[in-house]
């Protein structure tokens, strides 16, 4: 099994802390000189540099959220002088303001690096074809991807997302090895691959890197057994560099945090109260090293826990389970919490059902009513209504059964649910909260 930086990612715990704790104490002091915003943030809290001596004393440091990214948009978290700044990244910001990400050229020599450590987790090398099927632009993936690739020496197509029959036929003329993209849109690609008559058992596929939305192990399996390769899990967000913060070897258990770089916690999304290993709440991250926009403790609203045994693999450093949900995504249902990854590991039960579903929501008479829609495969799209309803009192009792809800559940046609070719939407929020 490939470690592409064995000195740093089989580090000693004390060793690791050692460096953590350093770079932590630097990071402060940088901060508080140079960025109005942190100085004021510390300030509030009655932190001096001086109070953080270790990696230990990160938790007497506020935190940061997106909406602090945006009121500080586009420049307010510089950390160094404008002309040092070789690129800018930003998010979508279909929700307000995007948040900025600004690399120096160490910050993307950084980013090479950690990508470089991710496609060696699945074993890609410079004998290997990488088709990135993510969006290059101002999204962090494509270019995340690209730059790992290159590290390694990999072959990189640059193909983007979408036109999903030139992909196929690209993965065929240059036997890809390997593809990144999201993981609905690899089902869709495999949903167009079975319509073309493509046989992916006779690919050169052999592992693809999935990430930018949460999926499930269920998922994971659908995907393995379609497209005939092995799929790792792999976790970014832009507020930090993008794709690179953490992710799976080939043993598919919990994501490997790159925390020489980006110092990972788990917190209690209500009180902030940070949890020991192994306890589910929301993921903090630090970025110790970064330098154009560095970041501290940022609430990334992403659910999971860290994981707390050892690793065949020789890698040390803690690894995050699979995203859990997000606390931005997650549906309060008549008091219930329910994520999306929890509907879609019973859907992927059932048999007859495809890997493709919406979740309505909607308020009737003060009470919320949750509608799954999923579709049906052709092989039972003609069966008898006798037999649909069956399906769907199937689902309907399994969901009630796994979420402790009822819900309406929806059989509805092949291909009836929009695709997408970045992140899939799950949820259709009618209620007026």
């Amino acid at each position: 099994m490939t470690i592409w930086n064995k000195k740093d990612e089989t580090q000693g715990k004390k060793e690791l802390q050692t460096t953590q704790s350093s770079r932590l104490i630097k990071l402060v002091n940088h901060l508080y000189h140079n960025v109005a915003f942190y100085k004021d943030k510390m300030d509030i809290l009655g932190v001096k540099p001086s109070d953080i001596r270790n990696i230990s004393d990160i938790r007497k440091l506020p935190f940061t959220t997106k909406d602090d990214m945006r009121d500080t948009y586009p420049l307010g978290l510089l950390a160094v002088d404008k002309k040092e700044i070789v690129e800018i990244h930003t998010s979508s910001g279909t929700t307000g303001k995007p948040v900025v990400d600004a690399y120096t050229i160490n910050d993307i020599d950084l980013w090479s690096e950690v990508m470089a450590r991710t496609l060696s987790m699945g074993d890609v090398g410079s004998e290997d074809t990488v088709q990135n099927a993510y969006g290059y632009g101002l999204f962090t993936g494509g270019l995340g991807v690209h730059y790992g690739s290159r590290r390694i020496g990999a072959n990189v197509i640059p193909i983007s997302g979408g036109n999903t029959i030139r992909q196929l036929s690209v993965m065929q003329d240059f036997k890809t090895t390997a593809i990144t993209c999201t993981p609905s849109y690899c089902l869709y690609l495999a949903e167009v691959a079975k319509e073309q008559g493509i046989d992916f058992s006779k690919s050169s596929l052999k592992v693809g890197f999935f990430g930018a939305e949460p999926w499930s192990e269920s998922m994971r399996s659908e995907i393995e057994e379609k497209l005939h390769l092995k799929a790792l899990d792999i976790y970014g967000l832009t507020e930090i560099i993008g794709p690179g913060v953490a992710a799976e070897c080939l043993e598919q258990d919990g994501l490997h945090i790159f925390e020489d770089h980006f110092y990972p916690e788990i917190i209690n999304p209500e009180t902030g109260e940070v949890l020991p290993d192994g306890e589910k709440g929301e993921l903090v991250i630090t970025t110790l090293t970064k330098e154009g926009t560095p970041i501290l403790r940022y609430r990334t609203r992403d659910i999971t826990y860290i994981e707390t045994s050892i690793c065949p693999c020789g890698r040390t450093s803690r690894r995050m389970h699979r995203l859990l949900g997000r606390t931005d995504d997650m549906l309060i249902i008549r008091g219930v919490n329910v994520f999306p990854s929890q509907i879609e590991q019973v859907l992927f039960k059932v048999e007859g059902v495809e890997p493709h579903y919406q979740l309505v929501v909607e308020r009737k008479n003060q009470l919320d009513f949750l509608e799954v829609q999923v579709e049906i495969n052709e092989s039972i799209f003609s069966d008898e209504i006798k037999k649909l309803e069956s399906i769907e009192k199937k689902i309907e009792h399994d969901l009630h059964t796994s979420l402790g809800i009822h819900t309406k559940v929806k059989l509805v046609e092949p291909k009836s649910i929009q695709r997408s070719e970045g992140k899939a939407k799950r949820i259709i929020d009618k209620r007026n909260i």
